[in-house]
């Protein structure tokens, strides 16, 4: 694609990116194939094809956004398939982020939009805020039809009937390996899913500390920064950023770390990003060190290797239905270790139709976007529910709570699975026990 920046516009770092991404693009069209947006509506400028003409024209003038503009980059789930369909290689994430972050600077919101994303970017990323937000959706439940706002709605809907308690494990601490020591990892605990969900990083330290791995949960590391870094308030997600390079570092500074192990892929796919999201910065070097340190637990349990598997389990043979999140398959690439995982931890592992789809979770997407988005879940439960599985497992907690609302079949975290069949315990989602009481991992 011809682009004509100004010597004086290509200064800026983000524009000079966003026009060697732009010259990338052959007008191809291969993205509108695997674009889930594009799928549903049917309109070019709803495809990656289409935005990146926008983001162009935006960019290139210069230009206050306009509302049409706006109105198809906010319907961009930044599920990142088109990068992977892409025989060019063009960069639509870096691409994209630009252009929102643009966007927030320059473009004024209607009062309500404005209100809605102040008030996620204020809630979301904080676990003991977000707790009180779901209690507050409980009891507004009830009166979710009276709303005038369909986002509002969507809030209400997706906010679990249950909330569990806080678990003492996701504190600042260290869990020392069973036995000899092989590895000494940092886990990073998130924030969405230490309030929605806290078996996974239970499970996950479970599984680490068998496999002779010691897990620190390290003092000052919190959200990677993805939610508020998707709605373009590049000051808020820096700034979360920032302090989890910091908090990794000074972990790799005392003991060491060998990695950063996310559970959560679309965090996963932010943090490996912190290299580029600072490369202008004083944080830089330390930046790139820790995306060079982030795996997802998949790819560390692959590394290490699972022990032998009791065939007589009562795992053994599940029919497990695997959803690729679109942060872990097109956003970081990973995708035989969590199959190879599961096959090889005994289960009997179901692959869905078309599961380079979304599911239209993608982090605020179904709050934002409910319609689209519910579009998308329909499509992804059905073609998962048809292959007749007895639970869905998945690497992304807004998989699996977007899932889980379209469905009756157990969703779990795979880490939950591969936990149970290697000498856990049996995931809660399974027992019929979905909150039980949290306590703290002992150190034997």
């Amino acid at each position: 694609m011809q682009t004509n920046f100004t010597e004086e516009q290509l200064q800026d770092a983000g524009t000079a990116t966003a026009n060697k991404i732009l010259r990338a693009c052959v007008h191809c069209g291969f993205c509108t194939a695997t674009c889930p947006t594009y799928q549903v509506l049917g309109d070019e400028l709803d495809s990656p094809r289409g935005r990146i003409y926008l983001i162009k024209d935006m960019l290139e003038n210069e230009r206050v956004p306009d509302a049409k503009t706006v109105k198809h980059i906010d319907r961009c789930l930044s599920c990142l398939a088109c990068m992977t369909t892409c025989p060019s290689g063009v960069h639509y994430m870096h691409l994209v982020d630009h252009a929102r972050s643009y966007i927030e600077e320059h473009y004024t919101r209607p009062w309500h939009d404005r209100a809605l994303r102040w008030m996620l970017a204020q809630v979301l990323p904080y676990p003991g805020r977000f707790r009180l937000a779901m209690l507050g959706a409980k009891i507004a439940r009830p009166f979710r039809g009276l709303l005038p706002d369909p986002r509002l709605r969507a809030m209400l809907e997706m906010a679990p009937k249950q909330i569990p308690p806080v678990s003492p494990n996701d504190a600042p601490q260290s869990f020392p390996a069973k036995g000899a020591r092989k590895m000494r990892v940092a886990l990073m605990t998130g924030c969405a899913q230490k309030a929605l969900n806290t078996d996974i990083n239970d499970a996950t330290i479970r599984l680490l500390r068998r496999l002779g791995v010691e897990v620190v949960v390290a003092k000052g590391a919190g959200c990677c920064g993805a939610l508020t870094h998707h709605m373009g308030r590049e000051k808020d997600s820096h700034a979360a950023a920032a302090a989890n390079i910091r908090a990794w570092m000074a972990e790799v500074q005392g003991e060491g770390l060998d990695a950063v192990v996310i559970n959560t892929s679309g965090c996963g796919t932010t943090v490996k990003d912190y290299g580029h999201m600072f490369r202008e910065t004083e944080l830089a070097a330390e930046a790139t060190q820790v995306s060079a340190l982030a795996m997802d637990i998949t790819e560390l349990l692959a590394k290490i290797g699972l022990p032998e598997v009791d065939p007589g389990h009562e795992a053994a043979g599940l029919r497990v239905a695997y959803h690729a999140a679109c942060s872990l398959q097109h956003g970081q690439k990973v995708t035989d270790p969590p199959k190879a995982l599961l096959k090889g931890a005994g289960f009997q592992v179901l692959l869905p139709a078309d599961a380079h789809l979304c599911c239209g979770s993608a982090g605020t997407y179904n709050l934002m976007q409910p319609e689209i988005s519910g579009q998308l879940k329909a499509r992804k439960v059905k073609t998962l529910e048809v292959l007749e599985p007895e639970v869905i497992a998945a690497g992304n907690i807004g998989c699996m709570m977007q899932i889980g609302s379209g469905t009756g079949v157990p969703v779990v975290h795979s880490v939950e699975l591969l936990d149970w069949a290697t000498g856990g315990p049996k995931p809660p989602a399974l027992t019929g026990d979905p909150l039980p009481q949290p306590v703290p991992i002992l150190r034997d």
